[in-house]
């Protein structure tokens, strides 16, 4: 592919005032509007001053310029050019958004996350967000070092990240999220919580957790209240198992209790001390069940990849001799040492194993419930979604607009995705950025006529058909 003029014969100008660049966001705030993003936000959030009027307008501002890709408040300005104005009303200019994150308290914050929350609740009442939630639902919980430059950035501070297997000090902030998926539906963010850069994974989750997992009945409830009126036949209310996943950085009395009180399974990685070991070591070797990944994973200590393992189980009892004692099952699992080898007492030489264990009141077969804490990993994957979107920069020097910020993320987040699911079965599951490029970041020319306002699209489109099954869906009655 090459230009097809020279120099001499193209000319570029910056002139039409009908053009706009993501004509996407069209159907997308549509969706937003069924949802009545704005009057969840203004029922709740209360911001004083001049600075907060029109809260939820200001809201849903930054919450499109987050579903263009915009990734600082600079970046908000995308909304303001060529017909922007004749397709919305409302779009503020970045200083005025700036100025309105900096005036969150943290009560402010908190009244922005229960909007969120009850936003997602609305979504899920319109968008088949959880697919196969009638099997089983899990809750995720993780925490991320977003590393910050600005010396002056409250709450900025050195914590541990892993980059290239290597444990480093990062200056930075550190967000706390909880994530709802399906084995057949892409996550949604359920809750957020933004910590200061030297905060222990475990700071906060248990609160955070009740607030996910209460979040998640909600959302499957409106799910199952929606597909019971589309199909004219009965659904329950819940579904038959919620799982909570944490790695071991959760493995806490109050994360598991916070578990048993919302009446949820929960399955949390181990960290490998003497009474876990003892507990391993009593496992027979005729207990042990051998598995094979789907696809080999990359082990970072071993420098290779892993494709076989063997699993096996024992009971166990945490937080032995407190009020919060449990006792549930114990899934090790083991891979061969192969930078190790030890010979017994006859001379001979044997395996030296590796060991991950994970302790789990799930109700599945062995080889399920392990092959389900390990899927644990999907929520890296939004992760990394956020941060190739509006989670690369934490915007500003005050901590808690950065942590309204993190909440605007969430909504965006979760209104992509139920765009996403309108639109078709290929872009559920596709990646954030991958939403943005086929649905949301179109060209488009506006045209009047009869009262009547109509945007020109591409002809020959790749992804027209979906595009136009959006903005059906969207701009379809209310459900």
């Amino acid at each position: 592919m090459r230009i097809s003029h020279g120099a001499a014969r193209l000319r570029a100008s910056f002139d039409d005032p009908n053009l706009v660049s993501c004509a996407g966001l069209a159907p997308v705030l549509a969706l937003a509007r069924r949802c009545d993003l704005h009057g969840v936000v203004a029922a709740r959030l209360r911001v004083p001053t001049d600075k907060g009027s029109n809260a939820s307008g200001k809201v849903a501002t930054i919450v499109a310029g987050m579903v263009t890709g915009a990734d600082s408040i600079d970046d908000l300005d995308v909304l303001r050019h060529g017909g922007m104005p004749v397709l919305f009303d409302s779009v503020y200019a970045p200083s005025t958004l700036g100025s309105f994150l900096r005036t969150f308290t943290h009560g402010h914050v908190r009244q922005l996350q229960a909007a969120g929350r009850q936003f997602l609740v609305r979504l899920a009442g319109q968008a088949p967000l959880l697919t196969g939630a009638d099997a089983v639902t899990f809750v995720d919980v993780d925490s991320l070092l977003r590393r910050v430059y600005g010396k002056q950035k409250q709450g900025a501070a050195f914590g541990h990240a892993k980059i290239g297997g290597y444990q480093v000090l990062l200056r930075g902030l550190n967000p706390l999220i909880a994530t709802i998926s399906t084995p057949d539906a892409a996550p949604v963010i359920a809750a957020t919580q933004l910590r200061a850069g030297n905060a222990g994974s475990a700071r906060g989750a248990a609160a955070l957790v009740a607030e996910a997992v209460a979040t998640t009945k909600a959302v499957l409830a409106a799910q199952s209240t929606t597909t019971a009126t589309t199909t004219a036949s009965p659904a329950t209310a819940v579904p038959s198992e919620i799982v909570v996943r944490a790695d071991s950085a959760f493995y806490s009395r109050t994360v598991i209790t916070a578990c048993r009180r919302g009446r949820v399974r929960f399955s949390v990685t181990v960290r490998i001390d003497a009474k876990v070991r003892r507990a391993i070591a009593a496992i027979g070797e005729d207990a042990w069940t051998e598995i094979r990944y789907p696809q080999p994973v990359w082990d970072d200590d071993q420098q290779r990849f892993i494709s076989r393992a063997q699993i096996a189980e024992t009971t166990y009892t945490a937080f032995e001799g407190t009020r919060h004692e449990v006792t549930a099952r114990l899934i090790a699992r083991r891979v061969p040492d192969l930078n190790k080898s030890t010979v017994d007492d006859q001379g001979e030489l044997f395996t030296v194993w590796r060991y991950h264990a994970a302790f789990t009141d799930s109700p599945y077969v062995l080889v399920q419930a392990e092959a389900q804490h390990r899927g644990h990993a999907i929520i890296e994957q939004v992760f990394a979604e956020l941060i190739d979107g509006p989670l690369a920069h934490l915007p500003s020097g005050r901590f808690n607009a950065n942590n309204a910020w993190l909440a605007c993320i969430a909504i965006a987040h979760n209104l992509t995705r139920a765009a996403a699911t309108l639109a078709g079965r290929p872009h559920a599951t596709a990646r954030a950025a991958t939403i943005r490029r086929h649905l949301i970041n179109i060209a488009g020319r506006i045209s009047r006529h009869a009262r009547e306002l109509t945007i020109h699209l591409p002809q020959h489109w790749p992804w027209q058909h979906n595009w136009l099954r959006l903005f059906t869906n969207a701009h379809a009655p209310p459900t």
